[in-house]
């Protein structure tokens, strides 16, 4: 190998360890806007699995990403839908994420941790997370990447196929739900109204009297669905 190609490596490897470096951090314009990082890109501290006292196995921390490393030898304890710690309002909320092709999963918010809830999307609504390219919840209407699941349908898809990144926003002030996808806004709906609690009449959610009902709650990766998952640059802001 000659000077110039291990050279070449060398800035390849230092330019990686750059890029990971500049993420999950915070701007100082952030900063002064009240920005606050939910994920520090070296450990899970300020979040737990669903009903747990810690992250199950399967959810790991891998070259600064939140990693869902689920498997055929995967116990349900192993990937129970990771929660923060801490309990938001009002808030504007934005995470990366990519999948390997056909994954499923989804953001919940508003989630509230109680035995009288089984598992997160029985009280937090849901933006759904998956792959357009797959013949599953990827192309049914409201069940889409984009989608508030089940409830709202994205007016466009503007979702990159796996395994490319995504950029997911959640806006909720005062009950006024926007939902944003690679920076483009998608949806928006008034939560807890007349016409909130008559949508979730026509679902399978109605089953459960809790769901939608929370105006403050934990904000949740969901790990009971297939597929691995990578998480980064997690942040929130309340409002």
């Amino acid at each position: 190998m000659n000077k110039k190609s291990v050279l070449s490596i060398v800035i390849a490897c230092f330019s990686g360890l750059n890029l990971i470096a500049q993420q999950n951090t915070l701007t100082e314009k952030e900063k002064q806007a009240g920005w606050q990082l939910l994920f520090n890109g070296k450990d899970l501290k300020g979040w737990h699995s669903y009903m747990q006292n810690k992250p199950g196995r399967a959810w790991q921390v891998q070259n600064g990403m939140i990693f869902l490393n689920k498997n055929k030898q995967s116990v349900p304890a192993d990937f129970g839908d990771l929660v923060t710690d801490e309990e938001f309002e009002n808030f504007h909320f934005t995470v990366e994420w990519k999948m390997e092709p056909c994954a499923n999963s989804g953001v919940m918010f508003y989630v509230h941790e109680s035995s009288e809830f089984k598992d997160t999307y029985e009280s937090g609504p849901e933006m759904q997370i998956a792959d357009l390219a797959c013949n599953d919840d990827g192309r049914i209407l409201k069940c889409r990447a984009g989608d508030l699941y089940d409830l709202v349908p994205c007016d466009t898809e503007w979702v990159n196929a796996a395994p490319q990144w995504n950029k997911y926003e959640i806006i909720s002030d005062n009950g006024h739900l926007t939902l944003i996808q690679n920076g483009h806004k998608v949806s928006e709906t008034n939560l807890w109204d007349d016409n909130w609690r008559n949508m979730i009449k026509n679902t399978k959610f109605a089953e459960w009297p809790g769901f939608g009902t929370f105006k403050k709650g934990h904000i949740s990766f969901q790990g009971t669905e297939n597929g691995k998952l990578w998480y980064r640059n997690i942040k929130i802001r309340k409002l």
